[in-house]
């Protein structure tokens, strides 16, 4: 194999892109003093030629390589000092891929090679290895432009309509024998049209996915023959993870978006910025830590040998650097218009806003983001908190956002429970958690409402299980959350006890139906709306098998019709799905409020009765509301949650209409009841039911 001699090129574009005579190169590097481009054969085994970069423009090293082909492999590798504790660590034996390469080949080998000192010097990460860890690395590849060079761009729409659907890539088909036994488990799988039909039955209209990203198993993982499940330990911010692929490779996630798009269905990304899989001092150095660890990551001021961990995961990226910042934005724009994505999720969100003085909500990263022509259009989702201080931020994020909103999961799985003093919580929750949210323009659709999601129980295991079961994750069931606010409902996981099942099931469609009524955009993990299990697991990041997997053939058909009903009913009423949040104010039009509170003899609820625990909800559409979005829907919603049955006080209502039964999750197979003759209606015990009025005489 020969080589043209290298030329200077170009830094204005990172990374490796060929433009049909010969390649590009540029890495970002603030204190390297030397980076070389390492070339390998087709099979990524031997290494052909090590070529410094000719050229330094400011921080970014360049060369340009006449005729070199694409699909041609590589890796770099850098130097410069190696002073752990003045936060240097260049070490030119190891191999380190292209922050910016959009595919990989190979695999990561699990070698103490990988590591950038001597595992077995009393030193610790204070030596320095020798050994070459390219055999351990999968190699950087020069990709074809042609493969990132969209059709049709993403849909980019919000809609009051919206319903997400997280997923994982695999596990959502792994076990469905609906879809061909091809593409079970793959991207292609997932717009596969028994999926398709199943996302378009349930009203689903993003699909919010766990990371797909490329990724690497953790080394204790590795070492237990277990594998990295969920996907939270990125180290290509551009790569698609391969492990996904189906027939068509990297084709597949793009033939997928477009599917997607087809069903009208958008694409959501959950993306890890915050940390990357090089983990603490003691981790391998794979990529960043090579290149330039003082400038990629946050370095404790006092001892810049150790890193700032504010996400728990052993690291935590440097978002405040201009080139960094730079890299997560190219990045960003690449998942939208070169892989037709509609949005991101941002994983531990507060990392992302953190200065050098703490979380800032004008910070560079959300002041990037927000003037940013292309990334300005799409979803964005904020998890609020990370564990580092001040970390917790629900309802501080830019008004573009929305928010995983933890406190509405909490707050209805202690209300069903039970719990004292959870009743008056829940009012704020069912009305979009305006105290959390109604501030600086925001709407109420900033409320992410999920009942579960993929970190903790599912909604079938809330009501199975009291206490965590992870022994599998082979943690002696130290692992995931404490908190989980669930109720075995008498036996502790599986029983055959009918009265048992019976309760669990009704437990889980009044969550269901408390979620798909409340104000604000609802969140349905994957598997529950058929009452999938994970056995007690409620931190299944390890479990890439059954227990991680969604299980279609013990599928609940009943609690998925009714979830589908939930879904039809949300969608064909606008009071339950508004973008302004509602505080009573009295609409114009009928001089009604817009949200009225009162207890089941129609009188005022006593909010500061400890004992409470049943309420009725009267929601109109919003007295704030131009005239152009009025609306005449009302919806009468009453939460019975006693052990007795109760008779209820329905609202007045004129002009000959009358009270119709829509949703009742103590008769889940209802649709439309008759017309409610009487004043007053028997609500069954432990129950949710909606009401609304039928259309006025001559109305079409």
């Amino acid at each position: 194999m020969t080589f043209q001699k290298i030329r200077g090129g170009t830094d204005r574009k990172l990374g490796a892109h060929h433009d049909g005579s010969g390649v590009n190169f540029a890495v970002f590097s603030e204190n390297a003093t030397k980076i070389e481009l390492c070339l390998f054969s087709s099979d990524g085994v031997s290494e052909k030629a090590r070529i410094a970069l000719p050229e330094r423009t400011g921080p970014v090293w360049h060369g340009y390589m006449p005729d070199l082909p694409i699909g041609t492999l590589y890796g770099y590798r850098a130097h410069g000092t190696y002073a752990p504790e003045r936060g240097h660590r260049f070490n030119p034996n190891k191999l380190l891929i292209d922050p910016y390469t959009r595919e990989l080949s190979g695999a990561w080998g699990n070698d103490p090679a990988l590591l950038g000192y001597d595992i077995t010097s009393a030193a610790e990460d204070m030596s320095f290895d020798t050994r070459d860890s390219a055999p351990f690395v999968p190699k950087s590849v020069v990709s074809d432009p042609a493969l990132f060079v969209r059709s049709q761009q993403g849909q980019h729409t919000r809609t009051d309509r919206d319903l997400i659907y997280e997923a994982h890539a695999k596990g959502a088909t792994q076990l469905n024998m609906d879809v061909p036994e091809a593409v079970r488990g793959t991207y292609e799988g997932l717009a596969s049209d028994p999926m398709l039909a199943h996302f378009n039955d349930l009203g689903v209209q993003s699909v919010e996915l766990l990371p797909v990203h490329s990724f690497v198993d953790d080394r204790f993982l590795v070492e237990r023959e277990m594998r990295n499940y969920w996907g939270y330990n990125s180290i290509g911010f551009f790569a698609t993870e391969p492990r996904y692929f189906g027939p068509n490779g990297i084709q597949g996630f793009r033939q997928m978006v477009d599917r997607m798009h087809a069903a009208g269905i958008e694409v959501i990304l959950d993306v890890v910025y915050n940390h990357t899989a090089e983990g603490d001092h003691r981790g391998p150095t794979l990529c960043y830590r090579g290149l330039d660890n003082a400038s990629y990551y946050r370095l404790n001021a006092n001892q810049p040998r150790y890193y700032v961990n504010d996400t728990g995961c052993g690291n935590t990226m440097n978002i405040a650097h201009p080139y960094v910042l730079r890299m997560v934005m190219d990045s960003l724009r690449f998942w939208v218009e070169a892989m037709g994505v509609d949005g991101f999720r941002f994983d531990l969100a507060t990392t992302m806003g953190r200065e050098d003085y703490g979380f800032d909500a004008s910070g560079g990263f959300f002041d990037a983001l927000r003037q940013d022509p292309v990334l300005s259009q799409v979803r964005m989702i904020a998890e609020p908190w990370d564990i580092g201080p001040g970390g917790y931020r629900l309802g501080e994020f830019p008004p573009e956002f929305s928010e995983w909103n933890d406190s509405y999961r909490d707050t209805v799985r202690r209300y069903w429970r039970g719990d004292a003093h959870s009743a008056q919580e829940i009012a704020a929750r069912l009305l979009g958690s305006a105290d959390k949210f109604d501030h600086s323009g925001r709407r109420s659709w900033s409320s992410i409402n999920f009942l579960a999601s993929h970190d903790g129980f599912t909604l079938a295991d809330i009501t199975r299980y009291s206490r965590r079961h992870n022994e599998a994750n082979t943690e002696n069931n130290r692992d995931g959350h404490h908190s989980n606010f669930s109720d075995n409902c008498g036996v502790e996981g599986d029983t055959d006890d009918p009265q048992i099942r019976a309760h669990r099931a009704q437990r889980q469609r009044n969550m269901l139906a408390t979620l798909f009524l409340s104000q604000g955009t609802p969140m349905l993990l994957a598997g529950d709306e058929f009452a999938n299990s994970q056995q007690g697991n409620n931190n299944a990041y390890c479990q890439d098998n059954a227990t991680g997997w969604l299980n279609w053939g013990q599928a609940d058909s009943d609690l998925q019709q009714f979830v589908s009903h939930l879904s039809a009913f949300r969608q064909s009423h606008p009071a339950v799905r508004q973008t302004r949040f509602l505080h009573g104010a009295v609409r114009a039009s009928d001089g009604q409020p817009d949200v009225d509170w009162t207890g089941f003899d129609g009188q005022p609820l006593h909010w500061r009765d400890p004992r409470l625990a049943n309420l009725c909800l009267t929601l109109r559409c919003s007295g704030e509301a131009p005239e152009h979005d009025l609306d005449d829907d009302v919806v009468f919603v009453v939460f019975n949650r006693s052990e007795e049955q109760a008779s209820v006080q329905l609202p007045k209502v004129s002009n000959g209409r009358a009270w119709l039964r829509a949703i009742d999750t103590s008769q889940p197979d209802i649709t439309t009841s008759p017309k409610c003759m009487a004043d007053k209606v028997d609500i069954a015990p432990q129950s949710v039911v909606a009401f609304v009025l039928d259309m006025p005489m001559g109305a079409e």
